[in-house]
């Protein structure tokens, strides 16, 4: 499967995003990180998309969190490029920034938002620092180019920074990225903007997006996402839509799936990738009869190292039950971070 920029995928599975806090307190790759990564670039995957990378200090989610807010970080993201590319996959860097998700403990200080947030105790970041965190996606995107790594995505999802951007429910700006739903996605489109002057001509730029919770509107959502698609500056679009055959929540929208809202829309040159429960082959194979161009695993790529591989030799093929052991996901190649992680935010999935 090819996109307008970068290289083709030679399948349509690409590794999710998938957070394991496995990378060492200062951001840099682990040797747990490159394993986990290696693992799927050898087994299968078109693509591989590492955890969020967050791009400034300030927007560490939690511990363990891989970094892209310095060039200190470039020698081990080299080094995962290196081993993606090897197996003939391609290298996605997901930038990040957590925002009012941050804990206060990780970073030390207070965490950042769009506006005010009592509710977590996040303080609004000033207009300076609002041109200062679209400077830091850009050069955190120059960073995975000098890395090797063939493109970025933008973490917009998940109600994170850039979906706290886009949540009239959190966003309470009166500036120019406050406001009209122009305004409050206006950091995402000047961050694409940057990248797109920044970065080589061939470097593959995406975005994911999430289009409920966290105060989002569905049909906001899908607004943005045709306007990333009319501009055709990103390569593909990435909906992690939580489960692909569920009903939207809000009652004006019921009746169809989530996916098709999506699925329908003017794609033009980009591509539309989809993540949600996609355990099975039959899944899988659903979601692209459905419009998808390629799927994302990302609880089947924890529990299958291969699962492309397996899908591709199976039509019947399922995911193991749950919960599994730990040793069982040792042999996926998760370190002892990652199942620490599992075990505390994944109810039901892991037996430690």
């Amino acid at each position: 499967m090819s996109f307008t920029r970068g290289p083709a995928m030679k399948n349509r599975f690409m590794l999710a995003p998938l957070t394991n806090t496995q990378s060492h307190d200062d951001g840099r790759v682990s040797e747990d990180d490159l394993r986990w990564i290696e693992m799927r670039a050898d087994s299968g995957f078109g693509s591989i998309m590492t955890a969020a990378a967050h791009v400034q200090t300030n927007g560490q989610g939690f511990p363990g969190q891989l970094g892209a807010f310095s060039d200190d970080h470039i020698e081990g993201l080299s080094r995962m490029a290196a081993l993606i590319k090897k197996h003939d996959s391609v290298a996605i860097l997901q930038l990040h920034h957590g925002g009012n998700r941050v804990s206060p403990e990780v970073i030390g200080g207070t965490p950042v938002c769009p506006s005010d947030d009592p509710e977590t105790g996040a303080r609004a970041l000033t207009a300076e620092e609002v041109t200062e965190l679209i400077e830091a996606f850009v050069l955190a995107a120059k960073r995975a180019e000098a890395a090797g790594f063939d493109g970025v995505e933008l973490h917009g999802a998940h109600g994170y920074m850039l979906s706290q951007f886009l949540s009239p429910e959190i966003n309470k700006r009166t500036d120019e990225y406050g406001g009209s739903l122009e305004n409050r996605s206006r950091i995402i489109f000047e961050i694409i903007d940057g990248i797109r002057a920044r970065c080589r001509p061939d470097f593959n730029l995406s975005i994911r997006l999430s289009p409920e919770r966290f105060g989002l509107r569905l049909a906001e959502i899908i607004e943005v996402a045709q306007r990333l698609m009319n501009e055709d500056k990103i390569d593909f679009l990435d909906m992690s839509l939580w489960d692909c055959f569920k009903e939207p929540e809000e009652e004006a929208f019921k009746g169809r799936s989530l996916l098709s809202y999506f699925a329908e829309l003017d794609r033009g040159n980009v591509k539309l990738g989809v993540a949600g429960k996609i355990k099975s082959a039959k899944a899988a194979a659903a979601c692209l009869e459905h419009g998808a161009d390629f799927v994302l695993p990302g609880r089947a790529a924890i529990l299958h190292h291969d699962f492309p591989l397996r899908v591709q030799a199976d039509d019947d093929f399922e995911a193991v039950g749950l919960p599994v052991s730990a040793d069982y996901l040792r042999g996926q190649g998760l370190g002892e971070n990652f199942l620490v992680y599992m075990n505390s935010n994944w109810r039901g999935f892991v037996n430690l």
